[in-house]
Parts: structure tokens; C-alpha cells; sequence
């Protein structure tokens, strides 16, 4: 990597993150979950952002309006993320909105324009949310104009899930640790069953056994689990086993983040008898739990059925991720003290 005058780098202090980050390298910051994001405040006209090339698809927000999305591909290393500002403080937030985990994103520091300067990291909320999920957590297809799309990264957008849009109405910081097809104790159909989320779910990066995630740098208050769709959603699913798997994982939760809630969710794209199997299912868990002095709650999304529309595949639509967290928000607002 070429240096860049007057560069900042990730590791300059200068900048907030959240999310599951790989710092081993301080001058190139890896990650792969959906939401990961970063905020820097300056002075300047403008900024840029140095990438590795093929990085993908990121959401950004300069003075907290006008989100955009834009696109590093394969000869991009530098992406100018604002310019003609005027005079005074700014602030630039950068969040990851596709699945990571193939072209392995990689954040490479800041330049600014016209002799700006960088002021302190700005202060991060101090509630704290996680979002372990799948592809309804991830977006997939949200921005997809119907069903009969299939999955593309330039459809998906975790800025506008109904996990963002929580954390944003509930002023929190948001970790989302979610990959599209994954469940508790399989995968969809059945397949890649050793990949699930409780394999990976102590690894900084999905599909990458390189680095354990250090649990101590992040807190979360609340933890909501969305797995269970891709576990029961085809044919040859075992929902004992399914039982076992989620109160194994809950259990591995509260161990490794025992101040957090847990709160239990079900989708909006399972019904009929296996929503019916899995409601129960995490009803029991949550019987065994709460005698284990786990705090576990439950919530229920409402099914869709079409009146918002769909995304790509039969997926939650952007109307439909704004109804789950107009749900949602509420119910986190009660428990939350």
C-alpha cells in the first residue's frame, strides 16, 4: 500500500468504531459483518477514504443526513466521501451494508481536504445493542424491486434492516453479527452444516478461525437472537435438536456476556407448523434459562404477507424491515432500564 500525504491511519485514535474488527494490521483495518461501521469528526472541505481495492458496498452519512451508497470495486483505493463543505466541524460516519465474508473488506485511513484536521473520535452512544441473525439480519435483497430477484450484494442493505433501525431510534450502538443462510444447528437445507452460527460465532470474522472476537471490547446491553429460519424452513429439520442447539448457545451467551439480556426472536418469513415448533421450542428454552438466572425474554415479529412488498427471494422488504422495527423498538425500550 502506497502512502497517502497527511494520511490518518485506523489506528490513529482519531476514529470511532463499532463492530467485529481484525486491527493486526494498525494501517489496514479488516471486517466482514454487515453494520460494522466507523465515524470520524474534521475540519476541511472534504474527505477521502483509502480501501483495499474490491471492498465492496458501504452506506455513508456526512453531518448525520443524506445516507448514500456507494461502491469500492476493483480499481478503487480512494473514494472521496464529501467535498465543498463549508467551514466548521463535520462528521463522517462509514458502515459496511452487504455480507463481507468472500472479498473481505479492509479500512486504510482518512485524508482530508484543503488542510483540514482531524478533531477527537466522536463519543459513541453508550447503550450498546448485538444482532445475531441471518439474511433477514443481514438485508438480504432489501433494495431488490421484487421476489423474483436473486441474491445480489447491490441489493442488500443492513443500514436500513430493522436491526439499524433500532439501534438508530433507540440511540445505541449496533453489532450485527449475521451471514445470510445460517442457522443454530444447520444451515438452509441442510447444508455446509459445520459453518453454523455456533461455530462461528467466537471468531472475529465469519469463516476466518485467525483470531477469537475478545468479548471484553463490546458490552452489549441486549443481545437479540434471529436464528431459526434456515434451521426449519425445509424439509428434514429435527426441532429437538434445533431446542438443544439454541439452549446450548444461550447458555455459551450469557457466559461470555453475562451483564447482557437475551432476547429471543422469531422472523417474519417462517410459518405454519415450523414457526408454531420453534415458538415453543423457545419458550422451553427460555423455561430452562430463567431457572439458570439467565435474563431471556421473547419477541415475535409479525409475518409478512406481501402488503409491503417483498425483496429478493421472498425476503422482508425495506417497508416490511421498517414494520419489524417499529415493532421491535418498543418491546427493546421496556426491558431496557
Amino acid at each position: 500500500m502506497l502512502a497517502h500525504p497527511g494520511l490518518v491511519p485506523p489506528c490513529s485514535g482519531k476514529i470511532a468504531y463499532t463492530g467485529r474488527i481484525n486491527k493486526t494490521n494498525p494501517l489496514s483495518y479488516l471486517f466482514v459483518y454487515p453494520g460494522t461501521s466507523y465515524k470520524a469528526a474534521f475540519s476541511g472541505s472534504g474527505i477521502d477514504m483509502h480501501m483495499k481495492p474490491g471492498s465492496g458496498y458501504f452506506e455513508v452519512v456526512v453531518d448525520g443526513i443524506n445516507p448514500h451508497k456507494i461502491f469500492v470495486d476493483e480499481n478503487d483505493s480512494t473514494v472521496t466521501l464529501a467535498k465543498g463543505l463549508g467551514e466548521g466541524l463535520h462528521e463522517v460516519e462509514v458502515s459496511l451494508v452487504y455480507e463481507g465474508y468472500a472479498k473481505r473488506p479492509e479500512f486504510r485511513g482518512f485524508t482530508l481536504h484543503d488542510g483540514g484536521k482531524m478533531a477527537p473520535a466522536p463519543k459513541l452512544p453508550e447503550l450498546k445493542l448485538e444482532f445475531i441473525g441471518n439474511s433477514i439480519t443481514c438485508g438480504y435483497g432489501n433494495e431488490a424491486p421484487d421476489k423474483s430477484c436473486p441474491f445480489a450484494d447491490s441489493t442488500e442493505n443492513h443500514y436500513f434492516t430493522y436491526a439499524a433501525l433500532a439501534a438508530r431510534a433507540l440511540n445505541a450502538q449496533e453489532m450485527a453479527v449475521a451471514r445470510s443462510g445460517i442457522g443454530v444447528y444447520r444451515n438452509y437445507a441442510g447444508k455446509d452444516v459445520p459453518n453454523t452460527m455456533t461455530k462461528w460465532y467466537d471468531y472475529t470474522c465469519l469463516l476466518d478461525s485467525t483470531q477469537k472476537w475478545d468479548f471484553s471490547q463490546y458490552r452489549p446491553d441486549v443481545i437479540c437472537v434471529n436464528l431459526g429460519t434456515n434451521d426449519l424452513s425445509t424439509k428434514g429439520y429435527n426441532i429437538d435438536t434445533y431446542e438443544q442447539y439454541y439452549l446450548r448457545f444461550v447458555r455459551h451467551l450469557h457466559e461470555v456476556q453475562p451483564q447482557a439480556k437475551i432476547v429471543a426472536l422469531t422472523g417474519s418469513m417462517l410459518g405454519g407448523t415450523p414457526l408454531k415448533e420453534q415458538k415453543a421450542a423457545l419458550d422451553h428454552v427460555g423455561e430452562i434459562v430463567k431457572a439458570e438466572g439467565i435474563d431471556y425474554y421473547r419477541f415475535d415479529m409479525s409475518l409478512q404477507d406481501g402488503s409491503l412488498g417483498y425483496g429478493a427471494s421472498w425476503h422482508p422488504s425495506m417497508r416490511q424491515h421498517q414494520k419489524m422495527a417499529s415493532e421491535l423498538i418498543p418491546f427493546l425500550r421496556s426491558i431496557i432500564k
